[in-house]
């Protein structure tokens, strides 16, 4: 496996391992003695870097990924994030946000035992708290760094000035958001943000929650607890819109002998050499075809292909509902 290096010299796979879906957001929970399997077999592969939230369950993917990782913490790298006003005892998730730093404190050591480790080693605010300034946010990480509790700081879904301002308290490692040929936003002001700071960049659902893989159409049904039932992007008209664009992605994976979801990786990788990409699964054979798009290889003349096929193509619907899409950039 190949490696990276984020900001301050956090060195990761190239690819790591989103582990929502294991537990949350599309469908029921997966049998847990076949994702700590998976977990573990995502190691021996050489997958270091593992990606994780609190809010995730809430707690029961921490607790999964700390049980599978134990053997190995010596191996990996474990990410996950704080920031919403979820209830410690029952987990019952609040409105809104609370990133006040002593609600941090408390997530930060109730994570340490979920994930049964000492140190979390990339630590990310899962969404900017309009009502705690992002400096008192970004003192209060600095402090969990001193104490040994965390390693590294990092922002998900956060706005170019608010990045700016926590970064001058606490560099940050990481910043996290969506990206992909189905979402590319971030090429606007972020990523030319991050290079001019030093910061590394973690997209999720860099498979455009699985629509470039080709797998999905607008016939697809999905779980009725599956996020993606009231997301507008994929509804059955904006499926059969944004076909288009899975078109382009199959045309170039079929002419590199490689899949749709390789390709689409691989321009992920071909973007940017601080760019990590952690696509999730709860299918080992998908893990293995993910991780072969760290050895395919779009040249120059590839990407411009791409751009320029896909640049008429009007993709259709929001990436997220209107209530969570308030959340991202502040």
């Amino acid at each position: 496996m190949k490696t990276r290096i984020l900001g301050q010299g956090f060195e990761v796979s190239a690819l790591g391992l989103g582990c929502m879906g294991m537990s949350a957001a599309y469908g029921p929970a997966a049998d847990k003695g076949e994702m700590i399997a998976m977990l573990r077999t995502a190691v021996e592969r050489g997958v270091t870097h593992f990606d994780t939230a609190e809010a995730y369950g809430p707690f029961a993917n921490e607790e999964l990924v700390g049980e599978a990782l134990a053997p190995v913490r010596d191996q990996v790298v474990i990410a996950t994030k704080f920031g919403f006003d979820i209830d410690p005892v029952t987990g019952a998730r609040g409105p809104g946000t609370n990133s006040r730093p002593a609600h941090i404190k408390a997530v930060v050591d109730a994570s340490l035992k979920r994930l049964r480790t000492e140190r979390i080693d990339l630590l990310y605010q899962h969404r900017v708290d309009p009502a705690v300034p992002i400096e008192e946010v970004a003192g209060a990480v600095k402090a969990l760094i001193a104490e040994g509790k965390v390693g590294h700081f990092g922002l998900s879904e956060a706005g170019v000035q608010t990045i700016r301002r926590a970064h001058a308290v606490q560099p940050l490692t990481a910043v996290q958001s969506e990206y992909s040929l189905f979402w590319r936003e971030p090429e606007k002001e972020l990523l030319p943000l991050l290079d001019e700071l030093g910061i590394g960049f973690v997209p999720f659902s860099p498979l455009g929650a699985g629509f470039l893989t080709g797998k999905i159409d607008e016939h697809t049904q999905f779980d009725a607890s599956d996020f993606r039932n009231v997301v507008p992007r994929f509804s059955p008209e904006a499926r059969r819109a944004n076909m288009a664009l899975v078109d382009v992605v199959r045309a170039m994976a079929t002419e590199k002998g490689a899949t749709p979801a390789q390709v689409a990786l691989a321009w992920l990788l071909a973007q940017k050499p601080w760019i990590t990409p952690i696509p999730g699964t709860t299918k080992l054979h998908r893990l293995d075809e993910n991780l072969g798009a760290v050895d395919l290889v779009l040249d120059e003349a590839d990407m411009a292909r791409i751009d320029e096929e896909v640049a008429n193509i009007q993709i259709s619907g929001e990436r997220l509902p209107e209530a969570a899409l308030k959340m991202t950039g502040r």
